[in-house]
This record gives C-alpha cells, sequence and structure tokens, in this order.
C-alpha cells in the first residue's frame, strides 16, 4: 500500500511498489523495505511540487536517486551536514550553527 496521498496506479504508486520490491530482493525485512519506499516517494512528491508540505532540506537537496548513485560503493558517507543541523535543531542543539559536519556528528552522538 502506498504512502498516505498518493493514489492507487499512479507513477509514484508504482515507484513505491519497485523501490520495496527492490529493497525486498537485497534482503531488507519487509518493514524497513516500506519505510524506505516510502521515504523515498514521499520526497521526489516534495521535490516535485505534489505535496502539501515540504521541508526546504526535500526541496533543495539532491534527489534520492541521485544520492543513491554517489554514495554508492565509496563506504559510509552518512547523513549530509544539512541533514545534521536539521536534527540538531530538533533537539535543540545549542552552537549548532557555528559547527562543521563532524562537530554536529558528535553533538549528535552519532557515527554517520
Amino acid at each position: 500500500m502506498p504512502p498516505r496521498g498518493v493514489k492507487k496506479g499512479s507513477k509514484r504508486a508504482r515507484q513505491y511498489e519497485h523501490i520495496k520490491a527492490s529493497e525486498e530482493r537485497r534482503g531488507v525485512s519487509t518493514g524497513r523495505a516500506k519505510e524506505i519506499a516510502a521515504r523515498t516517494v514521499q520526497k521526489e512528491r516534495a521535490r516535485h511540487g505534489e505535496a502539501r508540505e515540504s521541508s526546504k532540506l526535500s526541496r533543495e537537496d539532491i534527489s534520492s536517486g541521485r544520492r543513491g548513485g554517489l554514495r554508492s560503493h565509496r563506504g559510509a558517507g552518512g547523513r549530509t551536514r544539512d541533514q545534521l543541523y536539521e536534527e540538531a535543531k530538533d533537539r535543540n542543539i545549542r552552537g549548532r550553527s557555528k559547527m562543521n559536519k563532524a562537530q554536529l556528528q558528535r553533538a549528535l552522538g552519532s557515527r554517520s
């Protein structure tokens, strides 16, 4: 079942099913495959103006397909500095605007 806001039979519904099946073939659990597919489809909807609301990061960040291509076979690229900054903002970490990527990672206690 595609994510909320996606009509059955639409391009995004087919995209969701394709991504989900692809992830399951790679050995990812069904639940995780659904999550990955839904997040990817929602991001693409936001990038193309199909969603009611979208974050600045969703609109301006590189596309999911491009990111996958860039980060494949290069080891752990992790999240971008902007993604780390957004999480730091959500957690209300002080001084985040002056931090670089490594400092944000340490402040968040993450390995990415």
